[in-house]
């Protein structure tokens, strides 16, 4: 079976230091914008992911509702505070526990972790911008073997800025 992985940093937040901790920062305007452009372009590509692992950072979960506008279904998501400023380890101990009729899953996280997610799993280097996701498959029975580095194939790179 073709398994799809969508790699996404958040949009683009605020670094406004009245907002507190840095768990706890939102979207700035042009986030608030980028995010529901990104989740059209996946709809419009056909990248609709039946499920969202995400860090639980305010930031990505307003990531997630400004995408998910887009989403034809509810996609049910995951806010994990392990992905919270976390990279590729983080994504391996989720990724591998997928359900087998998944065919299709978002991560959605921070940088530098998720570049080194994507340059570990397809051996391409791709500048993670705001609101940034790259689109990777691989023929995999199960999730188990999903992390296998540089197998994964980059299909395609969408940056809301192109949208």
């Amino acid at each position: 079976m073709t398994r799809r992985l969508i790699v996404m940093r958040h949009a683009e937040s605020s670094w406004d230091s009245s907002m507190g901790s840095d768990h706890e920062r939102t979207l700035n305007e042009r986030g608030r914008k980028d995010a529901p452009r990104v989740g059209a372009a996946l709809v419009q590509k056909g990248w609709i992911p039946e499920l969202v692992l995400s860090s639980d950072a305010q930031r990505t979960s307003e990531t997630f509702a400004g995408l998910s506008e887009s989403f034809p279904g509810k996609v049910e998501a995951r806010f994990l505070s392990s992905f919270y400023l976390a990279g590729p380890r983080a994504a391996e101990e989720e990724v591998v526990h997928l359900e087998g009729t998944v065919s299709c899953v978002l991560l959605l996280g921070h940088n530098p972790g998720w570049e080194s997610l994507v340059e570990a799993l397809s051996g391409e280097k791709v500048v993670m911008k705001p609101a940034t996701a790259a689109l990777l498959t691989l023929e995999l029975d199960d999730w188990q073997g999903a992390m296998q580095a540089g197998k994964w194939k980059l299909e395609d790179v969408i940056c809301p800025r192109e949208t």
